[in-house]
Parts: structure tokens; C-alpha cells; sequence
């Protein structure tokens, strides 16, 4: 399900939580299913609690899961996720554009990079 990668610099949490992105956008979690308990997961991944925990928490304030109390974690509709999050992301979008305009990044080389971007290739 998840696999976290020991040697990237990227924190334990912030991984697990794109993985479960991934998961929710590309459809392998389905609306209203329910995510391994904390435990089960910290237990399968061999690693904190509170790390799962984190995660958990921040996929809530971001759109992906909600939480029934006593029940455990599930994942939000997918269209209440693509409305909230492309909001959020798309706000983000502007504030960095803006301050790469700013700092005279050419049009030019923006277009480039959201084309590249957009047919999936890697970082430039």
C-alpha cells in the first residue's frame, strides 16, 4: 500500500501522506473507505504512532480524509477533495507565480515548465 523510502530527506509523514494521495487521486482508495487504524499502519510500516497519526491529521485539514469518532478514518467524496484542494493548490499557484515574476523569471520559462509539467515529465 504505502512504501517509504528510509534514505530520502523527505519527513516519514510527508511521505506517507503522498502516498495516500496518490492512492485517493488515482482512484485505488475509494470514497467513504476506510484507511488502516494508526496502529495497524504504524505496526505494518514499523515506525511511530504519532508519525501515522500526523499524517492522518493533516490529510483531514486537507481535504482527503474525515474521521468518525470511535470508527476510525475514511476518505472524503472525491469531488469534495477536487474542489477544495485544486482551490487551495491553484491560490498557491498564484503566490508562487507571482513571486517568480517578481524575482524576473521570463513568461517564457514558466510556460515551459507548467507544459512539461502537464505531460508528466520530471523536474526540470
Amino acid at each position: 500500500m504505502i512504501q517509504l523510502n528510509y534514505r530520502d530527506s523527505k519527513p516519514i509523514y510527508e511521505q506517507i501522506k503522498d502516498g495516500f494521495r496518490k492512492l485517493i487521486i488515482t482512484n485505488s482508495l475509494s470514497a467513504n473507505e476506510k484507511l488502516p487504524s494508526v496502529r495497524e499502519l504504524a505496526s505494518g510500516l514499523a515506525i511511530n504512532p504519532n508519525t501515522i497519526q500526523k499524517a492522518y491529521r493533516d490529510l483531514e485539514s486537507e481535504g482527503y480524509t474525515y474521521t468518525v469518532a470511535g470508527k476510525g478514518t475514511f476518505v472524503a467524496e472525491h469531488r469534495e477533495i477536487l474542489n477544495t484542494r485544486q482551490h487551495e493548490l491553484l491560490e498557491e499557484f498564484d503566490e508562487v507565480v507571482e513571486e517568480l515574476c517578481f524575482l524576473s523569471v521570463s513568461r517564457s520559462d514558466l510556460i515551459t515548465r507548467i507544459e512539461h509539467a502537464a505531460e508528466g515529465g520530471e523536474k526540470v
